[in-house]
């Protein structure tokens, strides 16, 4: 067991050097002038040249990726050119935010996926079987942008109950846990739980079903077991597969808010990457979308290990 955590730590290191390289290429072959955000169109070719030298545009590329890869491993994600602050600085008020967000999509879709479809599984067939699978089916194909619309149609221009915008008083840097707060964090995190919600329903419900169908099951029946006893053997053999579909899912959750950010306009890290696209901002377009992508590694490596944990055969691979 030991042997094998160490070796899939052991594997994040080239995993994370080829996150930075692709990061910083994609970032770097998309089209515009990095410098277009705070230069106007008419300034002296002077000034854009020592620009371009003060931020290190003027060097290779391959240069650039060594120096940007230096000032990285030191925790430097360098100065943001639109606004002219440290990126970290801007991560660091964005990123809790993101976390809110997503850990009340992840805690509302997790749960009610394990539930529909353990549900779903146990009683294949019938009509709730049939119900769960359509809630899933329909969780999965609603966008994201279009829900968090509708939602704000329904419950906030027509019902005027729930906030549509923003995360509560106190803007972008204080966070409270008061019911003001929470108002404002109920829209947002609906529409962000749906489709793994739905993901994680189908998920349970085909593994659940498959493990019900296995021998095992029938004679841990033969033998005599409580109900419960039964049902705690099907859960732990249905934990590994669950447990990777939801470390993947909470990696989107982090990384794929964008849309449901813009739309009610949450200061996290999609709207930071929102403003970077639009404002051509390499530094803090890179920042934050390799910030994202490792959390997304580390996040793999730790369902790896308790995936480990779970099924002692998955360390001997």
């Amino acid at each position: 067991m030991l042997n094998y955590i160490i070796r899939r730590v052991l594997y994040v290191i080239p995993i994370g050097l080829g996150v930075t390289v692709l990061v910083f290429a994609l970032v770097h072959m998309s089209p515009g002038d990095p410098l277009s955000a705070v230069v106007p169109p008419d300034a002296p070719e002077e000034m854009v040249q020592d620009l371009r030298k003060a931020y290190g545009f003027d060097k290779p590329l391959p240069v650039q990726y060594v120096t940007w890869l230096g000032r990285v491993l030191v925790g430097d994600l360098g100065v943001s050119v639109a606004r002219g602050r440290e990126v970290v600085e801007e991560l660091r008020i964005a990123v809790p935010n993101t976390f809110i967000l997503a850990a009340g999509g992840t805690l509302l879709g997790f749960t009610l996926g394990a539930i529909l479809g353990g549900i779903a599984g146990f009683f294949q067939g019938r009509w709730i079987d049939k119900l769960a699978t359509s809630i899933a089916i329909t969780g999965v194909s609603v966008p994201h942008y279009w829900l968090g619309l509708v939602l704000v149609i329904i419950f906030s221009v027509e019902m005027n109950v729930l906030p549509s915008i923003g995360m509560g008083p106190g803007g972008s840097t204080a966070w409270e846990w008061d019911a003001e707060h929470m108002r404002h964090l109920v829209l947002p995190v609906i529409t962000l739980a749906v489709i793994p919600m739905g993901l994680i329903t189908r998920t349970v419900r085909a593994t659940v079903a498959e493990i019900l169908n296995q021998e095992f099951v029938q004679a841990l029946h033969a033998k005599g077991l409580f109900q419960r006893q039964v049902l705690a053997h099907i859960v732990r053999n249905a934990a590994p597969t669950t447990l990777a579909v939801m470390g993947l899912q909470l990696g989107y959750l982090l990384g794929g808010s964008i849309l449901v950010e813009t739309v009610f306009q949450w200061p996290g890290t999609g709207s930071l990457l929102n403003s970077a696209i639009f404002e051509r901002d390499l530094p803090l377009l890179q920042g934050t979308i390799l910030v994202l992508a490792m959390f997304f590694v580390l996040l793999n490596l730790i369902v790896d290990i308790l995936q480990s944990a779970i099924d002692p055969r998955m360390s001997r691979r």
